[in-house]
Formats: C-alpha cells, sequence, structure tokens
C-alpha cells in the first residue's frame, strides 16, 4: 500500500522524479545540465543577432530620411539651377560666342598661315650677298648672319676690309683722329644691324606663336591674346628706337666730319691768304 501511495504522489520533472510535496526524489543528471546550458547559450546568440539588426534597421531609416530630403527639398532647387546653367550655355553658343563664328574665324587664321607665311618667310630670309673677292664675301656673310654672336668678328672684318689706322708718323694727328671716329660709327651701325635683325627674328617667331593661338583659340581668350601682341609691338617699336638711334648717331657722325672738311678749308685758306699777303708786302 505504501508503495502504491509512493508513485501516485510522484512524477517526472524535466527528467527528474518528482513527488507532491515539492522535493525531488533524486538529484539532476548532468546531460540536463548540459540540455539547460545549451538552451541558454541559444537565447544569448539570438538576443545578440537581433540588437545589430534592429541598430541597422535604424541606420538605414535615418539615410532613408536624409535622401527623402535631398530629393524633395533640394532636389528642386538644384533642378532650377541646371535649368539656368542651360539657359546661360545656351546663350553663349547662340548669340555671344556662336561656334559657327568661332569656326569660321579660325578657319581664317588657318587659311592666312597657309597663304602667306611660307612666302613672307622667304621675303625675310632671302639673301642679298653681292660681293666678289674672298674678303668682302666674308664681311657680307658676318653682316646677314642675323647673329649677335658674330660681332668680334665682325670688327676684324672690319679691319681686315677696310684697313687699320695709320700709324703716328704715317698721318697727321687731325686725319688719324677723323679715321678713328669714322671707323667707330661704322662699326657701332653694323654691330646694331646684327642686334636688329637677331630680335627681328624674335619678334617674327613670336608672330608666329601668336597666329597659331588665334587659329585654335577659343571665347575669352581675346584680351589675353591683344596683351600679348601689345608687347610683341613694345619690344618691335624698341628695337625701331635703336634702329633709329644709330640712324641718328651716323648722321650726326657724318655732319661733323663734313664740318672737319670745312674747318680744315677754311684754316688752309687763311694759311695761303697769309702767304700771299707776306710775298706781296716783302721787299
Amino acid at each position: 500500500m505504501s508503495d502504491k501511495t509512493q508513485s501516485e504522489t510522484e512524477f517526472l520533472l524535466n527528467g527528474v522524479a518528482f513527488n507532491a510535496d515539492g522535493e525531488c526524489s533524486r538529484k539532476p543528471s548532468a546531460r540536463a545540465s548540459w540540455r539547460r546550458s545549451l538552451l541558454i547559450g541559444v537565447l544569448l546568440i539570438e538576443t545578440c543577432l537581433a540588437l545589430p539588426k534592429l541598430a541597422q534597421g535604424q541606420f538605414l531609416s535615418i539615410f532613408d530620411s536624409i535622401f527623402s530630403s535631398i530629393q524633395s527639398d533640394i532636389g528642386s532647387s538644384l533642378s532650377q539651377v541646371n535649368q539656368v546653367v542651360q539657359q546661360m550655355q545656351k546663350l553663349y553658343q547662340t548669340t555671344v560666342a556662336p561656334l559657327a563664328a568661332i569656326n569660321q574665324a579660325r578657319g581664317f587664321a588657318a587659311n592666312s598661315i597657309t597663304s602667306f607665311r611660307g612666302q613672307m618667310n622667304q621675303i625675310f630670309n632671302t639673301s642679298f650677298t653681292s660681293a666678289v673677292t674672298p674678303g668682302p664675301q666674308q664681311f657680307e656673310s658676318i653682316l646677314h648672319s642675323r647673329l649677335s654672336a658674330q660681332i668680334p668678328a665682325l670688327q676684324a672684318s672690319f679691319t681686315t676690309n677696310y684697313g687699320a689706322i695709320p700709324q703716328v708718323n704715317a698721318a697727321s694727328p687731325q686725319d688719324r683722329v677723323m679715321m678713328d671716329v669714322d671707323d667707330a660709327l661704322g662699326q657701332e651701325n653694323l654691330k646694331t644691324t646684327l642686334i636688329a635683325d637677331q630680335g627681328g627674328d624674335a619678334i617674327l617667331q613670336t608672330a608666329e606663336q601668336m597666329e597659331n593661338q588665334v587659329a585654335v583659340s577659343t571665347p575669352g581668350s581675346n584680351p589675353f591674346l591683344t596683351a600679348q601682341a601689345q608687347v610683341a609691338n613694345l619690344r618691335c617699336q624698341a628695337f625701331m628706337q635703336k634702329m633709329l638711334a644709330a640712324e641718328l648717331r651716323q648722321e650726326a657722325g657724318r655732319i661733323a666730319h663734313d664740318n672737319v672738311l670745312v674747318k680744315r678749308r677754311a684754316a688752309a685758306t687763311g694759311g695761303i691768304n697769309g702767304l700771299i699777303t707776306g710775298a706781296l708786302t716783302a721787299r
């Protein structure tokens, strides 16, 4: 009877015998403890995985709000700005700087370069040699070299062809001075021509570069090309002023030389008058 009562009051709870009085009939086994630990671990892992998903969902919702604000609020303003920009581009392309007119100007510049540049270069580089004997030929070749580095050779060739100043006892002091002055003025102007020719070549190269730039120029580059042309013009004017100054010096030297001859004739005439007067008054 006692065994039957004990079996009726006992039942299993999670694999452990449990009586009606709330007491376990035996201690939990190791297998039951392992199952309980496994269940707790699974629950913790699911909780950890659920938290990033929740945070990621909130993060994406923030970006969705930002994109929605950009598309709805800023997007309309950007659309209006794009319309204004397109209208300005159309104004430049049709009225301010039409493509047809630009291509026409470029074609004109290209045709001018093709038609005239070769002929102009041929004219500027044409050799005008006319000397026959070896000495003058060398002197002429130096003069047409268009290189300022040939100035020492020019001076030596000048002395070879025009002769050196006579020695002290070979001519009067006044004649030696006039020879020295005339030679100095002649050599100075000849050296100036070499420098001017080299400068002229630099100006021509600048002009060709500007022509090439005009042939491929774009709207808005005209002020820069104009400024470059003004600088080149100033350089050209400087070379012209240098040549004019050399010409004025040469002309002033020629006038002074002619005046020296007049003075010498006057002195000679005075000496002859003195001789005649002395001869007539002599007894």
